[in-house]
């Protein structure tokens, strides 16, 4: 059972498709702009499509973990243009601010500090930095730029220039200096800094496909001044990561401090798919999987973890707009005290993953069961977008739902974009495994 908040999507929605009824879906949502992605000038993208009362949120920043998902979805459904500007401005982005690397790695400026790091929300339209104190510490933005930026470099969609070689360079070195196997971050939530294996499984990723460049190019390295990453350098900063995985996963966390140990955390999920860091038939992707599926399930959505209080019930009520949207890393007490155990907010980029996930199971095994569930995950996306009386519009895709007044309504950053992103890839995977099946 699952929530369907458009009765137009409610009439179409099918445990399963033929090709032609997906496209028929696909169409209805094009019609009503579903998958417009709003760009800067420059390539990049704001997090969410703000009305003006939401501005209080911050989200027309651009933040490089969204705007990653953003381009690998415009490349996957072959607008690789859109992809390459945006990735190209990144690279622009971290060459203008590469002193933060050149001082870490120095050991000039202590990283221990969020704000001394490379900073991975900023203002996208002249790619200045924002003195608002923020959670900078997050491994895994970091590596989804490497990963996404090597991976188009080396099928040949980027030539990189000599300042982009050495700005991949200060990331391999940067990672290596802050010992990312075992180094606290923030990670995808931007909260409490801890050893979270979604973050050091991103930048295993990253390292991998920055391997991957340097042999596809037959480049024996990249240099920074008289260093140089070579792949057997790789190799080493990689084992480290892989080791630590082996040590965390399937938890999140496993140090001893109850305010860092998670056992559950759905980002996770991004290690299978896009990150490809768990193999898509390996045991560790389907136990993933399970604990998602059957600690984090809602009726609305997917909860990012069990306790999290971001978006609580009532939070409107409880927290004035300058309040809802700030940093917590040193000091989560406050936020989790509105929270009451089983009320967290129900996610809606989990579902798409976990489609396409199992999209991608089916392709290996032709098993039915697992297009059954690629099917049923993929419903239960469509199901959250918003509906005809939504004040935000009908057919937009939310970041989340969360309790007001004991009914589940999305909050402020309505259409989120990378929400639209994980469904316009789940759209992708579904036509892929419909083509396969001969439907």
């Amino acid at each position: 059972m699952f929530a369907i908040n458009n009765n137009k999507l409610s009439r179409l929605i099918k445990e399963s498709y033929s090709f032609q009824e997906v496209q028929d879906i696909l169409s209805l949502l094009h019609e009503n702009n579903t998958f417009f992605f709003s760009a800067m000038k420059n390539g990049l993208f704001p997090a969410a499509q703000l009305q003006e009362e939401a501005e209080y949120t911050g989200y027309s920043y651009v933040w490089v973990r969204d705007n990653i998902y953003i381009d690998y979805a415009h490349y996957l459904n072959g607008q690789i243009d859109v992809a390459l500007k945006s990735i190209k401005t990144f690279a622009q982005y971290f060459i203008k601010h590469k002193w933060r690397f050149e001082k870490i790695i120095a050991g000039s400026l202590d990283f221990n500090e969020a704000m001394n790091r490379p900073h991975i929300r900023f203002n996208g339209n002249d790619l200045s930095e924002i003195r608002q104190k923020w959670a900078h510490a997050e491994n895994d933005a970091l590596g989804y730029f490497v990963w996404l930026f090597s991976k188009l470099s080396h099928e040949g969609y980027i030539q990189l220039t000599e300042e982009e070689k050495e700005l991949l360079a200060l990331f391999a070195f940067y990672f290596e200096k802050i010992r990312y196997w075992e180094d606290e971050d923030s990670g995808h939530w931007e909260e409490k800094r801890k050893i979270e294996a979604s973050s050091i499984g991103v930048v295993v990723g990253a390292l991998e496909e920055l391997k991957t460049l340097l042999k596809t190019t037959g480049n024996g390295g990249f240099s920074y001044q008289s260093n140089v990453v070579t792949p057997e350098f790789l190799d080493n900063l990689i084992a480290q990561g892989r080791n630590s995985l082996d040590k965390i996963l399937p938890a999140e966390c496993i140090q001893d401090e109850p305010e860092k140990k998670r056992r559950y955390d759905a980002a996770l999920l991004f290690l299978i798919f896009p990150m490809k860091v768990v193999a898509i038939d390996a045991e560790m992707a389907d136990q993933i999987l399970s604990d998602v599926i059957g600690h984090l399930l809602g009726d609305h959505g997917i909860r990012r973890y069990i306790g999290d209080s971001f978006w609580a019930a009532d939070y409107k009520k409880k927290l004035e707009p300058d309040k809802r949207t700030i940093d917590v890393s040193d000091d989560m007490s406050k936020r989790d005290s509105l929270l009451k155990t089983g009320e967290e907010a129900q996610w809606c980029i989990f579902d798409p993953i976990i489609s396409v996930i199992y999209g991608l199971k089916y392709q290996k095994s032709r098993n039915e069961k697992h297009l059954e569930l690629q099917t049923h995950y993929f419903n239960r996306s469509l199901g959250q977008l918003t509906a005809e009386d939504s004040i935000f519009g009908a057919l937009k895709c939310p970041e989340l739902y969360y309790l007001e007044d004991r009914k589940y309504v999305p909050n402020d950053t309505v259409p989120l974009l990378w929400t639209q992103a994980n469904l316009w890839m789940a759209f992708r995977f579904m036509n892929e495994t419909l083509s396969l099946a001969g439907s």
